[in-house]
């Protein structure tokens, strides 16, 4: 099947020459941080190999880099909250690969004549387009929040589907909700119209300039969402592609593991567990051990379905706040590494107007970011401890390896080059320092803090 489509960015208005050269600039940043160290090819030629034709499109050859709104500002957004996260995104961070701005939900407050959702117009006096256009002039990506189904109030005023001679209530199933969790109506995709329906919301949105869609209350949710929407996602993954934009489709939350074959290849990527975020009973953003712990044990059941055009999404990265970010530095490295290593998309969730400069320091680190960006997904070695050792090859003969402390006192972690599958010794580099350490015999020992971690890339010396 071809899904050949426009080039990302493309646009006819011409760029001033300041833009031209912030473009050039945040290229050769993204080059560098892919080359930064000798990790491999960005694309992970071996997984790329396995993965399903469906899934080659332009988008998400790579884990996204960006941020959306949910984890600092909730539903408290406006058109120019949005545009002053977006200007910090362009002068400090899309140098290092970081592009898109998602807002969550809040959005939206009614529907339009066709049964859609449209935007708030407290909120976006403007409309959604000249918003993403005000992004894509600073080279940055748009994305939007959408759940399955039908808005109750499409149900309620039973809208007319665009271009058909059919209403909302010949498309949906009676009395069937899309989830407890919301309000909206499920589409019988059996009936005629339902179909047109999601395409004619995909066209709305690819007209907007929208880029990225997180599509939320998917289930099966691993028990956690009462729903089946696998064929709500099929639908959206033709319509996407019948709507001639590349649109990056990300899927949330929890979702089933035992479903991974229809994500992997109808979407581009999926939450693999619920919010990061701490709504109650903490103080900050999330918290490392009702929230933060729960990937550790759960990101290697996914580890085989990650590659490139769709990735392990271990949700919003929360740090760029100090203190207000809820864990602690050591907590933030360690979040920073893990989400690097299992090549999870890196949304940040922070408030890009307040950046801490020791969090920027960790979010702009480019060996770091060429781990992550290197889509190569990493299995501890095992789990029976609280001191695990992580590792992926790099490709090229060597390793990347991560060594955490999960445990609450400090605690000695040593990788043996014996359990990473490498023979001899091995040049050891950390990519957090950016410190050659010397080569080491057949093992390496760190003796972490708690919730520490290490971020190592080995490379074999042969006799």
């Amino acid at each position: 099947m071809n899904h050949c489509c426009p080039r990302f960015g493309a646009r006819t208005t011409k760029r001033s020459p300041g833009e031209v050269v912030a473009m050039k600039r945040s290229r050769i940043g993204v080059l560098a941080a892919a080359v930064a160290v000798l990790f491999g090819s960005l694309a992970g030629t071996a997984a790329a190999d396995s993965q399903p034709i469906e899934s080659w499109t332009p988008v998400a050859r790579t884990p996204p880099m960006g941020w959306s709104s949910w984890s600092a500002l909730r539903r408290k957004f406006t058109e120019e909250t949005i545009k002053a996260q977006a200007d910090v995104m362009h002068d400090r961070l899309a140098a290092y690969g970081y592009r898109y701005i998602n807002i969550d939900a809040g959005w939206n407050d009614h529907v339009d004549e066709f049964g859609r959702v449209a935007p708030d117009p407290n909120k976006f006096p403007n409309g959604i387009a000249s918003l993403a256009r005000y992004l894509h002039q600073r080279g940055l990506k748009f994305g939007i929040y959408l759940v399955p189904g039908v808005p109750a109030q499409a149900v309620a005023a039973d809208s007319p589907i665009e271009g058909t001679p059919y209403r909302v209530h010949d498309i949906v199933m009676a009395g069937a909700g899309n989830t407890a969790d919301d309000k909206s109506a499920k589409l019988d995709f059996s009936k005629p119209g339902a179909a047109e329906y999601v395409r004619s919301q995909a066209r709305q949105l690819a007209s907007w300039g929208v880029d990225y869609i997180k599509m939320d209350f998917v289930g099966p949710g691993g028990g956690k969402i009462p729903a089946d929407n696998r064929e709500d996602i099929r639908q959206w993954h033709a319509a996407i592609q019948a709507a001639g934009r590349p649109i990056h489709l990300e899927l949330s939350n929890s979702l089933s593991i035992a479903e991974a074959a229809t994500w992997q290849r109808y979407s581009n990527g999926w939450r693999i567990e619920g919010d990061i975020e701490c709504y109650s009973h903490c103080v900050g953003l999330t918290n490392w051990d009702v929230r933060v712990k729960l990937r550790f044990a759960d990101a290697p059941k996914w580890t085989g379905f990650a590659g490139p055009g769709h990735w392990n999404d271990l949700d919003s990265i929360e740090i760029g706040n100090g203190d207000a970010n809820g864990i602690t530095p050591d907590e933030r490295q360690s979040v920073m590494t893990l989400w690097a290593i299992e090549a999870s998309p890196l949304l940040l969730g922070a408030d890009l107007t307040k950046l801490d400069p020791d969090d920027l320091k960790l979010l702009t680190n480019r060996e770091v970011l060429a781990v992550d960006q290197a889509g190569r997904p990493a299995r501890p070695v095992s789990q029976a401890t609280q001191q695990q050792v992580w590792f992926s090859p790099d490709g090229h003969g060597g390793m990347t390896v991560a060594l955490f402390n999960l445990g609450s006192t400090e605690a000695p972690v040593t990788a043996s080059w014996q359990d990473l599958g490498l023979r001899g010794p091995a040049a050891v580099r950390d990519l957090w320092t950016h410190r050659n350490l010397g080569v080491s015999r057949d093992s390496f020992t760190a003796t972490l803090a708690p919730h520490a971690s290490r971020l190592l890339h080995l490379v074999p010396r042969h006799h």
